[in-house]
């Protein structure tokens, strides 16, 4: 007979039929084996898919528009195996969903880089941690070989590389089998002491990329003003001293002046070394047929310099031709752009500023108490914060952060959990309570075991969220993206028409010779208008527009606790006209307490209790454990076992059934008793009246299908919550009241906070249904909900807002997750994104604005009337001033307030 271990297989059964469905490492074995055996067998695909499915980040150098990222985003979406692919030019980095089983995210890179673009591992998105380490020591062959074999033979350990020059380790592992710690005590052990390791000194990867790129614009910018400064003084400012033009007029060849020549001699470098980054960037454009923003540069600066080459060469081998030269065109213009770009990306660094803040919440070390076998403390270490393991004992004493997530196992205080929470009033913890990692003790010291440590914790999670935030793109976006790919070769072309136009303008008499510049031919006055054209079109400042402005609103949004998933969450949330708002924990504080008991039959209080909290005690609902809590209350132990419960139903909104002892319990409402074909008398219907009067829920219990008493329960309405719903109304949104709970209690929660419209003893599904039809009579809805028992309405509406606190927050289902409790986030997610997208909108104006002003005047529509005409090089700057401006309006979301809803509302109102 053929086995199967239960440790490594499970097989469910189906009724009535001869297969199973097999769950195992080894699918397919199995799967052979069973069939082998006479029966049928599938796989569980789903699942196995599920786990193979992984989200890559990349950090992607050399684009400068979004034309570039939509190259790239368009070559990883066709490759086999990715799901979905999101390029974020404003941060330059790639999102990509894919199959590992398919493709690994060594091939990713390599489909960026056949772009052209380079392409940096930022994370695999594998469940594991990474950490980099430095031997301190001589690495030889010998030593290399013993710690691999040593460090590989750790449980967890996935990958270990070493790099001799740098003297590093990076090691891949799974945090919840080794950690930091072990991994250096093994590779000093095993090298007998001869070498010592530490955590690697460098800081974080983004910011390293971003600190190169601004050194190399910074160095290039600087070397570009050393030639371009003589170039635009010998053309520009010395012409008018007369004994320094004098000497520059004088002739060196022919008709080729001295002036002519240093010109010459100085931009070529800057044309062709400083400025290689834009011929490499046009000529993987054009590979792609993809031309971007350097394919304009490129023309227009070459354009100007070959000219200017064919003009002085002619002046060279001719006795009477006198050269006209644009060279002071082609290296001011490549001068302006990169002192553009090195203001963008320092604009750009400012725009991710929320995210760094959050990662240097994590103190930098941290003290691990050691302990005996007896769990005695016998001394204390202080550590790097990134050396934490799990189940490490932290020692945190007053006025110091929490280096991990954990729970505290000794001593109690009060934590400030506001730089995660937002939550400004400290919270008070002792023996079992949970804290986060960067949050900061206030008074007593604290002893916490360590639970979820680098990338498993809260801190880490956040990041993550509002990482992912800033790569999902608003939808507004797709317009700036459909332009983007028309944009530069209709530039190309209405350059070309420019000085097409002005050319035969010039050559047919078309206008008076007069209006042509003494120094110039028509040709070269045409060329003027073609070169400005092609060098002030900017799709730059279209592909910044969204992307800078919901970076620093998601950023801003995490520094008040409100969490925004991207662009998409902004743009629903700013459009919202009706918010549906659950009862229990949304409005009120959602700490329901027993305020009252009524027994209808002779019962002992303390046996009614232990029948009623055997059945609650297997529900999640808020009011399921004020019941338990309270019939604690009868028992002196602290853990006190209730008896079993059989049978165990939980209908979920109504109540719950089961088999305690010799009866049949049934707990919940009027609805759920008649429902469970249960009499409910007078006297019963009487008492829940008045509770309802009181804005109290009473809580029917019934035994063997007879009413025994009713438990009246209170939760608390939030202190502002009828200020929330009146800011709310001045904001011109409608607010609706979707509760489970009956409808005396609703509709007196409802008076007290301000709501008229209210839908009681709802199911779920239900508040699911009642969200669709408000969208289906033309509404933009929010459903604001705990994120649990809401999840249907919140993923139904257009915009669903979890309420939570700190680490226990819905992040699947909600749009937007408010991490403290508090109803004012509300209006700050609300108004937060409608101030952002009154940002995004002004930004299109400007940049939509500049391109159809700019280029017409650049062409030379002023020429005739006020002769007029932009040169190429003060064209140039305002494209590259363009761009710059639009991230720095974005960056003014930065200094955002969120309303002061009891000073406000009046000038909400009347705005």
């Amino acid at each position: 007979m053929f086995k199967i271990s239960w440790w490594f297989l499970r097989i469910i059964c189906i009724y009535k039929t001869t297969s199973a469905i097999i769950k195992y490492d080894a699918e397919e074995k199995i799967k052979e084996t069973i069939e082998d055996a006479g029966f049928g067998a599938k796989l569980i695909d789903e699942e196995v898919k599920e786990k193979s499915i992984l989200v890559c980040r990349l950090h992607i150098k050399g684009m400068t528009c979004t034309s570039c990222a939509s190259t790239v985003e368009s070559a990883l979406q066709v490759v086999p195996g990715v799901q979905r692919a999101s390029v974020a030019l404003a941060i330059e980095e790639a999102e990509i969903r894919y199959d590992r089983r398919v493709i690994s995210a060594t091939q990713l890179i390599h489909a960026v880089e056949e772009t052209g673009f380079e392409a940096i591992l930022v994370t695999t998105g594998e469940d594991q941690s990474r950490i980099d380490l430095k031997v301190h020591g001589i690495l030889d062959e010998r030593s290399i070989m013993i710690v691999k074999s040593s460090v590989q033979a750790l449980p967890g350990v996935e990958d270990i590389k070493v790099d001799t020059e740098l003297h590093k380790l990076t090691i891949s592992y799974k945090p919840d089998q080794t950690g930091p710690r072990d991994l250096i005590e093994v590779i000093e052990s095993a090298t007998s002491g001869h070498v010592t390791v530490s955590i690697y000194p460098e800081a974080d990867g983004r910011e390293q990329h971003r600190n190169e790129e601004i050194r190399q614009y910074k160095n290039s910018l600087l070397w570009s003003l050393v030639f371009t400064i003589p170039v635009f003084l010998t053309s520009m400012v010395f012409m008018y001293i007369p004994g320094l033009k004098n000497g520059l007029d004088k002739k060196v060849i022919n008709m080729m002046s001295i002036g002519e020549l240093l010109r010459w001699i100085l931009s070529t470098p800057v044309q062709f070394v400083i400025g290689r980054r834009f011929y490499t960037g046009a000529y993987k454009a054009l590979c792609h047929i993809s031309p971007n923003m350097d394919v304009l540069i490129a023309l227009g600066t070459n354009t100007a310099y070959f000219y200017s080459v064919y003009s002085v060469l002619r002046a060279a081998t001719s006795e009477n031709y006198m050269a006209t030269d644009f060279f002071e065109t082609s290296s001011m213009l490549i001068s302006f752009i990169l002192l553009g770009k090195y203001l963008e990306i320092l604009a750009k660094g400012k725009t991710s500023e929320a995210i760094a803040k959050l990662m240097d919440l994590a103190p930098e070390t941290a003290t691990v108490l050691m302990h005996d076998n007896k769990g005695h403390v016998v001394g204390e270490k202080e550590i790097d914060s990134r050396l934490i393991q799990k189940n490490d004992v932290i020692k945190v004493v007053p006025g110091g952060k929490v280096a991990s997530d954990g729970f505290v196992i000794w001593g109690q205080s009060h934590v400030n959990e506001s730089m995660i929470t937002g939550e400004s009033r400290p919270v008070a913890k002792r023996k079992g309570d949970t804290v986060i990692g960067g949050t900061v003790n206030e008074n007593g010291v604290l002893h916490v075991r360590a639970t979820f440590v680098g990338s498993e914790s809260a801190l880490a999670q956040i990041v993550r969220l509002v990482e992912s935030a800033q790569m999902a793109k608003a939808p507004v976006q797709k317009f700036a993206d459909q332009i983007s790919k028309v944009f530069v070769p209709l530039v190309i072309v209405l350059s070309l028409l420019t000085w097409l136009s002005w050319f035969l303008a010039g050559r047919f008499n078309g206008y008076p010779k007069s209006w042509i510049p003494s120094s110039m031919d028509s040709f070269q006055l045409a060329l003027q208008f073609g070169i400005s054209v092609m060098v002030i079109a900017c799709p730059c400042a279209l592909g910044l527009a969204t992307p800078t402005a919901v970076m620093v609103a998601t950023g801003v949004g995490a520094s008040q606790g409100v969490l925004i998933k991207g662009g998409q969450a902004l743009e629903s949330a700013q459009k919202v006209d009706c918010i549906v708002f659950d009862k229990t924990g949304t409005l009120t504080i959602g700490k329901p307490v027993v305020v009252n008991t009524r027994l209808l039959k002779n019962m002992v209080l303390r046996e009614f209790y232990d029948y009623v909290a055997a059945a609650e005690v297997n529900s999640e609902h808020p009011l399921a454990k004020a019941i338990v809590e309270h019939a604690k209350k009868f028992h002196s132990e602290e853990n006190h076992i209730w008896p079993e419960a059989r049978d165990f139903i939980s209908v979920t909104g109504h109540g719950v059934k089961a088999k305690i002892s010799d009866k049949s319990v049934i707990v919940g409402n009027k609805s759920f008793m008649l429902s469970s074909h249960i009499n409910v008398p007078v006297e019963a219907s009487e008492i829940l009246v008045e509770e309802e009067d009181k804005a109290q829920t009473g809580i029917i219990v019934a035994m063997d299908q007879e009413i025994v008493g009713i438990i009246s329960v209170s939760d608390p309405i939030k202190p502002n919550a009828h200020e929330v719903i009146s800011y709310l109304k001045s904001m011109k949104v409608e607010c609706i009241m979707v509760t489970g709970d009956n409808w005396g209690t609703a509709n007196a929660i409802g008076k007290e906070v301000g709501i008229e419209k209210i839908i009681a003893e709802a199911k779920p599904e239900q508040k699911a249904e009642k969200v669709k039809e408000l969208q289906l009579s033309g509404r933009t809805v929010a459903m604001v909900g705990d994120g649990i028992n809401d999840s249907p309405a919140l993923v139904a509406a257009d915009v669903g807002m979890a309420i939570g606190a700190g680490t226990d927050i819905a992040i699947e289902a909600a749009d937007i997750v408010l991490m403290k409790s508090n109803l004012e986030d509300v209006i700050t997610a609300i108004d937060l994104s409608r101030k952002t997208f009154f940002r995004i909108r002004m930004n299109y104006v400007w940049a939509l604005g500049y391109n159809i002003l700019g280029i017409p005047i650049a062409a030379g529509v002023l020429f005739p009337s006020t002769r007029f005409r932009l040169p190429p090089w003060v064209a140039g700057a305002a494209m590259a001033a363009s761009s710059v401006s639009v991230v720095c309006w974005s960056l003014l979301l930065r200094y955002y307030k969120r309303p002061l809803i009891t000073q406000e509302r009046q000038s909400y109102t009347s705005g």
